[in-house]
């Protein structure tokens, strides 16, 4: 089992029997709109994942929590350009109260090695 990034209280993923658990990714500029918080945190999920030896293409299973679904549409529109059409990931997307209430996205999601 390999964790990445962990801090004692959480890894950002666990690798673990062939496939890569990611924690909750968010971007790192909280201030930006839907748009570019998207866009960052898929970016980081990218970065986790290569460091985990995998990438997007192998991702199974994304959950993603929006801080309202006024965002829905903007969000989708990034997503789709990120993701492999042929290859999309069984996904939910759903609203909660974020840690900071600038996060406007944070994804979840399992991938395989």
């Amino acid at each position: 089992m390999k964790h990445i990034d962990n801090n004692g209280r959480r890894s950002r993923a666990v690798v673990a029997n062939g496939a890569v658990y990611l924690g909750g990714q968010v971007a790192n500029d909280w201030d930006g709109d839907i748009t570019a918080q998207t866009r960052e945190t898929l970016a980081r999920i990218d970065a986790v994942l290569k460091e985990a030896g995998s990438s997007r293409d192998k991702l199974v299973q994304a959950t993603i929590w929006l801080k309202t679904m006024d965002d829905y549409d903007a969000m989708n529109a990034v997503w789709d350009a990120w993701i492999d059409k042929e290859r999309a990931p069984a996904r939910m997307c759903g609203v909660t109260e974020m840690a900071d209430e600038r996060i406007r996205i944070e994804i979840i999601g399992i991938a395989t090695c």
